[in-house]
């Protein structure tokens, strides 16, 4: 929590987008009511990082629709979190274009509704099956 009061106090001040905090390069972009950071060690390339963030601004900016905003994001962390995940594992970064970031959510999404979809097919089959053999 200091940490992050710290980061928060010494880039809200300030219009720069990379700041240098306790042996860390950051770098932070903010929409309306939402600060986003991201978080490296002082041996990270400053443009790597940003092109972190921007992929990470860009990809939320379409799975928000467009609504950017603290009141959004927290209705669809589920999302949010799936762009994270496609972006950085472990600390290592995975993907930096955001449209192939929300293809691949996209994908997972669709996949999920179609398992979904899947297990609903089954059912009415079996209703269907056992209705006819009922009536045999």
């Amino acid at each position: 929590m200091a940490f992050e009061k710290n980061v928060f106090n010494k880039t809200s001040r300030t219009d720069s987008e990379i700041a240098f905090l306790g042996g860390m390069t950051i770098v932070c972009k903010s929409s309306t009511d939402l600060f986003l950071y991201v978080v490296g060690s002082s041996h990270e390339n400053e443009l790597m990082l940003v092109s972190v963030l921007t992929c990470l601004f860009e990809s939320l900016n379409h799975v928000l629709r467009k609504n950017v905003e603290k009141r959004w994001l927290l209705e669809n962390m589920d999302g949010a979190f799936l762009v994270l995940d496609e972006i950085v594992d472990g600390g290592v970064i995975l993907e930096s274009d955001p449209q192939q970031v929300i293809q691949k959510v996209n994908f997972r999404a669709d996949d999920s509704s179609l398992t979904e979809q899947s297990v609903a097919q089954v059912l009415q089959s079996a209703k269907e099956q056992i209705k006819w053999s009922l009536l045999k």
